[in-house]
């Protein structure tokens, strides 16, 4: 029987978020991030889960791959793994994986099959090789890319740096499948404490992280540290940041920064003596970012003249700075990744394969991210099935179940939101989210207090149906991927407070009929009993967690939080008065996780 299909394989592999990307014939056929399935935030280590995800999911083996293309920022892939041999290291590959690792067919591989790219390259290639777009240009700034010396892309030779200096920053142009790199912002190694080179690197996204550690004790807080920034006090830091000719400056982080957040002891974050002068901190460089990033922007457009900008790498998670870039920086349309972070990175290396080294075209716009694999109601009723499930809750099958969740949101309610395949990225696009009502400022409190347990500063996002977005926010660019930031109307804050920040502001999704049906109906629903267009969207997890990807995580979500109402796919499920009872039991004596994972199992 002839082969009906051309697969493409993209993985991002062994640091922070390794992820995988299957392409059928130039479209996503199924993305996952490794967090979704081993339940570990920011997942590092081995690439076999995120693997066999996709490949049973399309219901193929890896044989049927004709490509595999694979990147690590550290090192190359095949030095890395060469490493991995002799050197215990156990933040790349664990113990329970070192075992296993060698026995996979791509671990030390060399097969012409299997190629591994340079990281900026795959950001470039994820933003622009699925963007609505045929011509523009592309801008890639992150924390980190690859060494000077494992580039592979040209640029321009003005762009010097020595074998050790690391990608920075990366702007491209592009015209159907060609791409051109026409500038490359290098970060040359800065003397540290054995490792920690990268909190002294001269970058924006280094910088960026460095403050977020300062901080939070955490390089990689840095959504936490945009919400933060409006509660900062306008020019009390010297900047951070210095744009002269084209050429940043990072000035060095001296002893005047001698607040940092450090997680020992007994004070806790919230109550820091030091918390004016973090949110100083976080204002500054903050302010910093956006107006580098919107320099750099308008620079790319008169430059090359272009019409259209694509953005990936994870600062195009700050979508604070995406809103002025879209609103100022003259370009016509902007279209960023929804998974600019290294997650994304497996979309740019199967795109990578498809259109550079296989010479196919173009053909594929991702007009959203619903690429995980779809859960079936067997799936559905085995989350339910069990004992310890069953005793705790009661389900209903609804005839109409955006008619009957809108009814529960307008009362108020929490609801776990279970639908359709799961969003690649970080961000809760509408498959895997927290819905409530907007109406209440109380609301964000509740969610916090009941479920989230985040910091009270942070701001939950609205999700609005598109064709009545621009009555409620400011702007008329799209935003499908809570990707920008935009100004709530004045006559609408007081309608919606839940969603509006303490400046204003609001991280916007909006939601159209051809792309999610379902949560378009529901917004409609909403809006026929409430006059309000809008909900509260959050992910469908607590801090700390990865959001939930299969029904019985969401099971295990629902029965530990105070969430009032799940909904998984037509099924509305409550939980009963035996909850009061069994739910403290479960969790004085066993981890209640692991408890109930192991009783959603199907027999």
């Amino acid at each position: 029987m002839p082969k009906q299909h051309t697969y493409v394989l993209g993985l991002n592999t062994y640091d922070h978020d390794v992820s995988a990307c299957l392409l059928r014939d130039g479209a996503i056929a199924f993305a996952i991030a490794k967090e979704r399935i081993t339940r570990e935030k920011h997942a590092t280590g081995f690439y076999q889960e995120v693997i066999d995800y996709c490949l049973n999911a399309e219901g193929i083996t890896l044989d049927d791959v004709d490509l595999v293309v694979r990147n690590c920022y550290i090192l190359p892939v095949p030095e890395m793994e060469e490493r991995l041999v002799y050197q215990d290291m156990p933040g790349f590959l664990p113990p329970h994986e070192r075992a296993g690792a060698p026995k996979h067919p791509l671990y030390l591989s060399h097969s012409d099959k299997v190629v591994s790219i340079s990281h900026h390259l795959a950001h470039a290639y994820s933003a622009f090789a699925v963007s609505p777009f045929e011509e523009g240009v592309v801008m890639i700034v992150d924390g980190v890319g690859s060494y000077q010396s494992d580039v592979m892309e040209p640029y321009p030779p003005t762009d010097t740096a020595t074998p050790l200096a690391r990608e920075s920053e990366s702007y491209y142009k592009f015209s159907g499948s060609k791409l051109e790199c026409l500038k490359k912002v290098w970060m040359e190694p800065d003397r540290g404490f054995l490792s920690d080179e990268f909190y002294n690197m001269p970058g924006l996204g280094a910088l960026y992280s460095r403050a977020s550690t300062y901080i939070f004790g955490d390089w990689n807080k840095c959504g936490e540290l945009m919400g933060l920034a409006p509660y900062g006090r306008k020019e009390q830091v010297r900047h951070l940041l210095e744009l002269t000719d084209g050429k940043l400056h990072v000035p060095h982080w001296t002893r005047e920064f001698n607040q940092p957040y450090v997680m020992d002891g007994d004070e806790k974050w919230e109550t820091s003596p030091s918390m004016r002068h973090w949110e100083d901190i976080a204002w500054r460089v903050q302010d910093d970012t956006e107006n580098v990033l919107l320099a750099r922007a308008r620079w790319l457009r008169e430059t090359t003249g272009a019409k259209n900008l694509t953005i990936a790498g994870g600062v195009a998670l700050n979508c604070v700075a995406n809103g002025r870039v879209a609103r100022e920086a003259g370009f016509e349309n902007v279209w960023i990744q929804p998974a600019a972070g290294d997650d994304g990175i497996a979309i740019g290396c199967a795109y990578y394969g498809w259109l550079e080294i296989l010479k196919r075209r173009r053909a594929f716009v991702m007009d959203h991210s619903y690429v995980g694999r779809r859960y079936t109601d067997q799936d559905v009723s085995d989350a339910g099935a069990k004992f310890l499930v069953r005793i705790q809750t009661s389900a209903v099958r609804s005839e109409d179940i955006c008619r009957d969740t809108a009814k529960l949101l307008a009362e108020q309610k929490v609801i776990g939101w279970f639908q359709g395949a799961s969003e690649f990225g970080p961000r809760a696009l509408g498959n895997r989210s927290l819905l409530a009502d907007p109406r209440k400022a109380g609301m964000k409190d509740i969610l916090n207090s009941r479920v989230k347990h985040r910091q009270p500063f942070r701001p939950f996002a609205p999700i609005v149906l598109a064709e009545r977005a621009g009555e409620i926010f400011e702007g008329d660019e799209d935003s499908p991927f809570m990707l920008i930031a935009k100004r709530v109307r004045p006559e609408w804050r007081d309608r919606i407070p839940a969603i509006v920040h303490v400046d204003g502001t609001a991280r916007v999704q909006t939601v159209r009929a051809e792309t999610n049906p379902v949560l378009y109906r529901l917004l409609k629903e909403f809006e026929a009993l409430t006059g309000v267009p809008v909900l509260i969207n959050t992910s469908f997890n607590v801090k700390g967690e990865p959001i939930v990807e299969t029904p019985r995580d969401a099971m295990i979500c629902f029965l530990t939080t105070g969430i009032d109402n799940l909904i998984l796919h037509d099924t509305v499920v409550s939980k009963n008065a035996w909850h009061r009872v069994v739910g403290p039991l479960v969790g004085i004596y066993t981890d209640v996780a692991n408890l109930v994972l192991s009783s959603t199992r199907p027999a």
